[in-house]
């Protein structure tokens, strides 16, 4: 999980991809974090992708290393609801606290992954595994 965690810092932005019904759905997100040695991203309930990863739990990730590398990451979705996951999220994203508040009504899910695959890959199409667990 190190290794997953040192090739996405510094990498603002993750392509998330789903199934909504038969259709593909990306979007980008920003709030994603390496804790408890698992591999957490953070959402808001009342999203679509959240409906849609309630319904089918598997999901893709992707990110651009450089010019001409990129990541994929995939995996299966658990939903965790424990204190202390939501306080390391408010730790490590304190952004959240604006939007996910009393004050806003929005509520926040956060999911990590399980059997996750991470694979790097670049323009000549080699592959290389980063992380499988």
């Amino acid at each position: 999980m190190e290794e997953l965690k040192k090739v996405l810092e510094g990498r603002p932005v993750l392509y998330l991809a789903t199934v909504e019904g038969y259709l593909p759905r990306v979007r980008p997100i920003n709030h994603y974090m390496v804790w408890n040695d698992r591999f957490y991203i953070a959402m808001g309930k009342h999203k679509e992708v959240y409906k849609q990863l309630l319904d089918n739990t598997n999901l893709e990730l992707s990110a651009a290393l450089g010019e001409n590398d990129w990541i994929r990451i995939r995996g299966t979705v658990n939903f965790d609801t424990s204190a202390e996951a939501y306080a390391a999220a408010f730790a490590e994203m304190p952004d959240l606290k604006e939007s996910f508040s009393e004050d806003t009504g929005k509520r926040l899910a956060l999911i990590y992954l399980d059997h996750i695959s991470a694979m790097t890959f670049d323009r000549e199409d080699n592959a290389q595994l980063l992380a499988k667990f």
